[in-house]
């Protein structure tokens, strides 16, 4: 194992983990079966005496193996994933007539998979059980529908698969913050009311969002926030007053907003807020270790994302080897320099384009490094080029992760901070996060601070969702204690 340089007991642990995320990295030799496989293979698990680890396919093939069968490590290093290319056209299908599939049996029949083997394909790949799945793109499917037609409310549940109403408003309302109902009235209304999960962390919501008080992007005061955004049609400011169990929401531009816009506003406001994510791992899960003690010191806590993907990838960047005080000090004057003013105190986070548009030179004069600059300028240019990081949330997390991945400058901590923070993955782990690993440290009673390798294997317990995991941990940081 000429080139692989990690400790093999760490690389054991890895592999038996199953981490998606080291794939690529390195690979893993069992000389019972005389095969290679990634470090992700969902196969039993073989005896450490019977492994060896490779960094290349031809040094495996040289030590006398031949690629498994089941996780195909020729295929990922051609970069192919059949399984995968069928799983996303599977739900390409779902999304265009949801109706067709009415539950998780019906997308295996379709998909040729057994229903086991689509459940763990649909985890791995999108971070979520195939039901979770189409009930997204059932919701996505009803709401371009309730928008664009004047058709029933209740007929456009039945037709996006819904058996009930009563289904169809509770899982509308879960994704979006708003019944049926409530969204068709986007078409002509500027303020909206968003309804809150139980148990809704207001405090926390407000605190994390105002985390940086001199932000030029977002103000918090008392109980409501500020938001400047950049819609179709230019900035506007969402001002959003929480209270017990509801959001008020209104979008002011100085302009008549179209439809289009009121439903990117709300689009949003949605996981900034937090509204749609999960504050349980389910499965009763939530009742024992090592999830009890976590959960107990603020139960109910969600993740709140960037209103959109291209501001979480260019926080990434900037937030990279750097405390978190400069990091904010950069995101400050990056908008500023790139941004659209909307008034005195806030200003609408640069598109892709606008940053795009910046010389290198002017970045450097706002202390970031050369490395930075040119990173950031990158992903600008990227996306303001074609890269669709919009498209990101709504396909598979590992085909995301690849998207962000083929960025210069971009590795595997900002690629699983971004997916969760901007995307919405549940399954994420920024491993190499150093305020992650003073948390492990702190919530495991460990007497040393963990290496990268150490935080995926104590937060193993924690799949398949270590994202809420993560932001529950990172959250002690800042307890009182």
């Amino acid at each position: 194992m000429s080139s692989v340089r990690w400790d093999e007991q760490e690389l054991y642990e890895v592999f038996t983990a199953r981490d998606a995320t080291w794939n690529g990295r390195f690979l893993t030799g069992v000389l019972t079966t005389g095969i290679y496989c990634l470090p992700s293979c969902s196969a039993r698990k073989p005896r450490r005496e019977n492994v060896r680890f490779f960094a290349s396919q031809a040094e495996a093939r040289a030590a006398g193996l031949r690629p498994c069968r089941r996780c195909r490590p020729d295929l990922f290093y051609e970069g192919r994933d059949p399984d995968l290319e069928r799983l996303e056209g599977l739900f390409e299908e779902a999304g265009r007539e949801p109706a067709r599939f009415p539950d998780a049996a019906s997308l295996a029949a379709a998909s040729g998979f057994g229903v086991t083997k689509l459940a763990e394909l649909t985890r791995r790949h999108y971070h979520a059980t195939p039901l979770a799945v189409l009930q997204r793109l059932r919701v996505s499917w009803a709401a371009e529908r309730l928008l664009c037609s004047s058709e029933r409310v209740l007929d456009v549940g039945f037709a996006a698969g819904w058996e009930s109403p009563s289904a169809f408003h509770a899982s509308f309302a879960k994704r979006t913050g708003l019944t049926p109902g409530g969204y068709r009235k986007l078409r002509t209304a500027d303020e909206f009311v968003l309804r809150l999960p139980p148990r809704y962390r207001v405090a926390d919501t407000l605190a994390f969002i105002g985390r940086d008080p001199e932000s030029p992007t977002e103000r918090v005061r008392s109980r409501s926030a500020s938001r400047a955004l950049r819609l179709a049609g230019g900035p506007a400011r969402a001002q959003v007053e929480l209270a017990a169990g509801h959001a008020r929401c209104r979008i002011e531009a100085g302009r008549a907003l179209s439809v289009r816009e009121r439903a990117e506003a709300h689009a949003a406001l949605v996981p900034w807020l937090a509204i749609d994510g999960e504050a349980t791992p389910g499965r009763g899960a939530a009742g024992r270790p090592p999830w009890k003690p976590l959960l107990a010191r603020r139960p109910g806590l969600r993740i709140p994302r960037t209103p959109t993907v291209f501001e979480g990838l260019t926080w990434a960047v900037l937030g990279q080897q750097v405390n978190l005080s400069f990091a904010y000090r950069l995101r400050r004057r990056v908008v500023e320099l790139a941004g659209e003013r909307l008034d005195p105190w806030l200003t609408c986070h640069p598109t892709p384009q606008r940053l795009a548009a910046v010389d290198a030179a002017d970045l450097a004069r706002l202390q970031l490094s050369r490395r930075k600059a040119e990173y950031l300028l990158g992903a600008a240019r990227a996306a303001a080029g074609g890269l669709d990081l919009k498209a990101l949330p709504g396909g598979a997390a590992t085909r995301a992760a690849e998207r962000l991945a083929d960025l210069r400058g971009v590795g595997p901590w900002t690629v699983q901070y971004v997916l969760m923070r901007a995307c919405g993955f549940a399954d994420c782990i920024p491993a190499a996060d150093a305020g992650l690993a003073r948390a492990v440290q702190a919530f495991f009673d460990l007497d040393h601070r963990p290496d990268a390798a150490e935080v995926q294997q104590r937060l193993a317990a924690f799949a398949p969702h270590r994202s809420l995991a993560t932001f529950h941990l990172w959250s002690l940081l800042g307890d009182p204690a």
